[in-house]
């Protein structure tokens, strides 16, 4: 729990900053989320109830409370999106991935989710691996990405 006492502490132990905290600590986690054991401590250290943490890490997709691949890939189903082949970019990821939304791959490698919007209309279909987006996606440059992060030309 020292880890988790660290990243408290350099958010001074505060609310407001709850989120940052659980990203954080989702990210060294080792599994790409967050166990049981550490949201009760944050609770706890923030004055909190369990089930408010609980209500913030289930809202957003970003937080998992079951291990999940090393990589997220969380396809934007915002309406821009979706008017421009969000459901065609599902679709080749399941398919290049062997993978439903909320599946993750043997290897751990690749977990797939759908997102709500994370800003990146203007480049719409788009998808987010890890904290990098992709978008203006063909099923060529998906096919490059998905391969590339395969490969380990990516770290995370």
């Amino acid at each position: 729990m020292e880890k988790v006492k660290e990243i408290l502490n350099r958010y001074g132990n505060s609310k407001d900053n709850l989120i940052q905290v659980m990203l954080e600590l989702q990210n060294m986690s080792g599994t790409n989320s967050l166990p049981h054991e550490w949201v009760v401590f944050v609770a706890e250290a923030l004055d909190m109830p369990v089930s408010r943490v609980y209500s913030v890490i289930t809202f957003y997709s970003m937080f998992g409370t079951e291990p999940r691949g090393r990589y997220l890939v969380e396809v934007c189903k915002s309406g821009p999106c979706h008017v421009s082949g969000a459901k065609n970019v599902l679709q080749l990821l399941e398919e290049k991935l062997g993978l439903k939304p909320g599946e993750t791959t043997e290897d751990e490698v690749f977990t797939l989710i759908q997102s709500s919007c994370f800003g990146a209309c203007d480049i719409a279909p788009a998808i987010k691996i890890g904290e990098k987006v992709y978008g203006n996606l063909t099923s060529e440059k998906l096919s490059e990405i998905v391969d590339s992060y395969r490969e380990g030309q990516h770290n995370g």
